[in-house]
């Protein structure tokens, strides 16, 4: 009952017309960013923090959070219809999204990433509500033996977006490790693979890598080899979901909602992993004609399962937060700034010290979840008349956008070199048929692999057994093995039965 009162006392003071007004610019601010490839909402979140210093600490709060989640709604659009993942977390959309706007399903795709977002984001909410202290406990138990074998699950995992070609699949992901050790040692401090170049020594900006693959390599084939071939109108057949969309969406939706709200609670990659889990886990499940729909038409399930475990992880995001003052992104990192401008320090005191802000804030996500499902359902005809526009001037329009995108990160000419070399490479993956997905899979999860099998080493003073030693790491190593062993162990028993 207290959690209940809790929570009303929150709507009460979240559902202020002051308060609706921010929760409302912050949802419709954040959608706008989502869609604009490079910025981001840390971007957006840091840039404005000195704007609402003045600001009063509880719908400063509820703006930034607007921000936050709105974000994660807008990217799916540009995702689907251009190809052009507005965030990392919508890569993953853009396999299957981009597929079905081809094939004239974008409203549908479109519809089903709303849908999606709006179910789990409400789900992780309740889950923020009722379990955050509890979830926040048990994550904190986690070491880095349980985070490498986790990462070792979602690289096993990876050959869902592997392609046609396993070698060739291989080969992108070993590309994407070897992009990822690019920068300095996270651990001894030391730059590798720099060659030299200052510019290098943070690394390689994985929106980089992801803008370049996707949107400048789809514009570049699109200029290059489509040219005269194809016809600039894409078809469109519906705007609205089926009934079949419905019955094979709803299913997609919980599962990814349950793959990514743990997620959420850990720092194990951020939304990345969770919507190349989800992506794995439908491409698994489906059979017959909506198996042979993954890479050419376009599955749906590809779009609903990613969506709802991306807002799910950044919903739940929410509670390490909260209740450890333990930021798990960037996003999360510069919220945390945020409450330290007020004086506010999160932790598990908050809930008593500042429980009106908490509660206001956790209230605004369910008021957040409604507008921005309110904002986004509408717009899906409009959205749609981006494929009606010529493909010259669309394609014009993406290089101009990830251009600026690229740009404004920090203002270097040196990335926008990056960002058209990356193009390039895109380029060639897709002319010769190598899968792009692997790379940027493989460019985040090997730096984070790579320092949690040093941290947890050096917890076993070198002892590989440290992995065997711990129930949870054993458990997720046997997931892996499985993972591994049982599929070729069922073809050989139907080759011989």
């Amino acid at each position: 009952m207290d959690i209940l009162n809790h929570l009303l006392a929150g709507f009460a003071t979240a559902g202020t017309p002051v308060n609706l007004l921010w929760a409302f610019a912050g949802c419709a601010l954040g959608t706008a960013v989502g869609v604009l490839p490079g910025i981001g909402p840390a971007t957006a979140v840091a840039m404005l923090l000195p704007i609402t210093s003045h600001v009063d600490s509880t719908a400063s709060m509820i703006f930034f959070a607007g921000i936050y989640y709105g974000a994660m709604y807008g990217g799916s659009t540009t995702s689907i219809l251009l190809n052009t993942p507005g965030e990392t977390a919508t890569m993953v959309t853009a396999m299957e999204g981009n597929k079905m706007a081809k094939s004239g399903r974008a409203g549908a795709a479109l519809a089903s990433a709303a849908i999606g977002s709006f179910i789990a984001g409400t789900i992780a909410t309740i889950i923020v509500t009722l379990f955050a202290p509890v979830l926040a406990d048990y994550a904190v138990r986690l070491g880095p033996p349980e985070y490498f074998c986790l990462m070792l699950l979602a690289l096993t995992t990876v050959s869902a977006v592997l392609g046609q070609s396993t070698v060739r699949g291989l080969t992108a992901l070993f590309v994407g490790l070897a992009i990822g050790l690019i920068g300095m040692d996270q651990i001894t401090g030391q730059a590798r693979y720099t060659g030299g170049v200052p510019e290098l020594l943070d690394g390689v900006e994985i929106v980089l890598v992801a803008v370049g693959l996707f949107a400048v390599a789809e514009a570049l084939h699109a200029v290059l080899f489509e040219g005269a071939v194809k016809e600039s109108e894409n078809k469109l057949i519906r705007v609205t979901m089926s009934a079949s969309d419905w019955r094979r969406s709803l299913p997609a939706w919980l599962r990814g909602t349950a793959i990514g709200a743990p997620f959420g609670c850990i720092p194990a990659g951020g939304t990345e992993i969770p919507t190349f889990l989800s992506y794995a886990v439908e491409k698994k499940l489906a059979q017959g004609e909506h198996l042979k729909e993954f890479g050419n038409q376009g599955a749906i399930e590809g779009v609903a399962g990613p969506e709802a475990a991306n807002n799910a992880t950044v919903t739940t995001a929410l509670i390490p937060l909260l209740t450890l003052g333990i930021p798990v992104s960037n996003t999360t990192a510069i919220l945390l700034g945020a409450f330290q401008n007020y004086g506010i320090q999160p932790g598990p005191q908050l809930f008593t010290t500042s429980a009106s802000l908490v509660w206001a804030l956790i209230a605004s996500l369910y008021i957040g979840n409604v507008m921005l499902l309110v904002l986004n359902l509408p717009l899906v005809g409009l959205w749609v008349k981006l494929l009606k526009v010529p493909k010259p001037k669309l394609y014009a329009g993406i290089l101009i956008f990830a251009t600026v995108g690229a740009y404004g990160m920090r203002q270097s000419a040196f990335d926008l070199v990056l960002l058209y070399a990356i193009g390039l490479l895109g380029l060639v993956m897709r002319r010769f048929d190598f899968p792009t997905a692997p790379v940027v899979v493989g460019m985040i999860l090997g730096p984070l692999a790579e320092a949690q099998l040093r941290n947890a080493l050096s917890i076993g003073e070198g002892k590989w057994t440290i992995f065997l030693e711990r129930p949870m790491s054993l458990t997720l190593f046997c997931v892996v093995v499985a993972v591994l062993v049982l599929p070729r162990v069922l073809k050989k028993r139907e080759k011989l039965f």
